[in-house]
């Protein structure tokens, strides 16, 4: 059989027969769901100028997207994958274990996190204190706050008394998202923080310290509701006091029907996150294999696409999507990053 072309990858030597070549004239995407719809505008937008197929996406979420991606070099595996948070060593020693080892990191831009609700209802006006008591597993007793017990907390009204006399019930991604790794860190860790009895612990106890503000309440409080944002805002409108949690992107397309909780002040807005002042935002990714880029069809062109300024410039169209654009000097580092394919240190 005749051997068309070959993926090498440190011990990995991966050999690409003529059919598996004619099997994969597209390029294959997987990860983020808060990426997802970025990338589908660019992959359409590509598709239609380019006279290259349309890439396909998956929507995984950004862990899932990393076991894609890092099982291994050639046609049976994904091309790129999508994230709303940066790789982990944990998840680039997998690469390089499975012969992924040049990979170029792509930043795009940025995004907030949101607490959304339905409209017909009042917005929350939380700080990070606020949402790490309604959803953390574990918090300080309210009668002894040097002792942690099991949540307590049934309404918005028992963790702070300005809140509304409602139901926690909060709709949010899976352990698997980027986005839920992001809120953690971003919203549950700085809350925990601002109690001395957890803020001590990661001098004492480590792993403790991260048990407690990382891990989410299991007693029907907070619901995973998968990667598919577009079902949690659905569930929102069914249901006025249940709150979602999301990328800033989906509240800017359902302005109509939901709205952001102010977090300690800052309302989710374009010009919040721009400028930081949002407290829970966060840089959006995707990563290339290097190894695929001159074997599948398509990949320069599709890279070319998205970090032109028409697609993710100040007045591009990712911005018109709700994508906050990263400053000129950024996008002219990634672009020449990407130009260049230069990859990752992966030490």
């Amino acid at each position: 059989m005749k051997v068309t072309s070959i993926f090498v990858a440190g011990a990995l030597t991966l050999a690409l027969t003529a059919p598996a070549m004619a099997a994969r004239d597209y390029i294959s995407i997987v990860g983020s769901s808060t990426v997802y719809p970025f990338a589908t505008v660019v992959a359409e937008q590509f598709g239609k100028t380019s006279g290259s197929k349309t890439p396909k996406i998956e929507s995984t979420g950004s862990g899932g997207g990393f076991k894609l991606f890092c099982s291994g070099v050639g046609v049976n595996f994904p091309d790129i994958t999508n994230s709303s948070r940066a790789i982990k060593a944990s998840e680039m020693k997998t690469c390089a274990d499975n012969g992924v080892t040049e990979i170029v990191e792509v930043k795009i831009g940025y995004d907030g996190i949101v607490l959304a609700n339905s409209k017909t209802v009042e917005a929350l006006k939380l700080t990070r204190q606020d949402i790490f008591l309604a959803l953390a597993k574990e918090v300080p007793d309210p009668a002894n706050p040097e002792k942690l017990i099991a949540n307590p907390y049934k309404t918005w009204k028992d963790v702070n008394s300005a809140l509304a006399d409602t139901k926690i019930e909060v709709l949010g991604p899976p352990p698997t998202s980027g986005t839920r790794d992001a809120f953690v860190e971003l919203a549950m860790e700085t809350g925990a923080d601002t109690f001395p009895v957890i803020e001590g612990m990661k001098k004492t106890d480590k792993e403790g310290y991260k048990r407690v503000s990382q891990t989410v309440r299991e007693d029907g409080a907070y619901i995973e509701a998968g990667e598919n944002d577009n079902l949690i805002v659905q569930k929102l409108q069914a249901n006025p006091t249940a709150v979602g949690i999301f990328g800033f992107s989906f509240l800017d397309q359902n302005a109509d029907v939901l709205h952001g909780s102010i977090i300690e002040g800052e309302e989710p807005n374009f010009e919040g996150i721009a400028k930081g002042a949002y407290p829970v935002s966060r840089p959006l990714f995707f990563y290339v294999k290097k190894a695929h880029v001159d074997v599948i069809p398509g990949i320069k062109g599709y890279l070319a696409e998205f970090t032109s300024e028409k697609a993710w410039g100040e007045e591009g169209y990712l911005a018109d999507k709700g994508m906050i654009p990263m400053p000129k000097e950024e996008r002219q580092l990634f672009s020449k990053n990407v130009a260049s394919l230069k990859v990752m240190d992966m030490k």
